[in-house]
């Protein structure tokens, strides 16, 4: 069992940066891809980027690459989300989650974080 808990979400505007923090429980951290994904409000939940293991891997959606980054640190059992140029678009309710592998689907998922980007 993995618990994680999201943090760094808020308010910003256009043009900003945020950093997401993502804690997970468990010895077992370094063996769990790590994804991120977002909901916006009235739409289903998106795909936004994934982690392997060893943090020599990383894929992103179309829509964030180049403006946002994922890494972790397996010391603190934590993942990252570095989102720059943040649009009004990229608002929505951030969601961590943990998978067995970069290509299945994440059995863990944290309760979320929202950021919400001003025009």
């Amino acid at each position: 069992q993995v618990q994680l808990v999201e943090s760094g979400g808020g308010l910003v505007q256009a043009g900003g940066s945020l950093r997401l923090s993502c804690a997970a429980s468990g010895r077992t951290f370094s063996s769990y891809a790590m994804a991120w994904f977002r909901q916006a409000p009235g739409k289903g939940r998106e795909f936004v980027a994934r982690i392997s293991g060893t943090g020599a891997t990383t894929y992103y959606a179309d829509s964030v690459k180049g403006r946002f980054t994922i890494s972790r640190d397996n010391a603190k059992n934590t993942v990252y989300l570095q989102m720059n140029s943040l649009k009004p678009e990229d608002t929505a309710v951030y969601y961590c989650a943990a998978g067995p592998s970069m290509l299945a689907p994440s059995d863990y998922w944290g309760q979320g974080t929202q950021v919400t980007v001003s025009s």
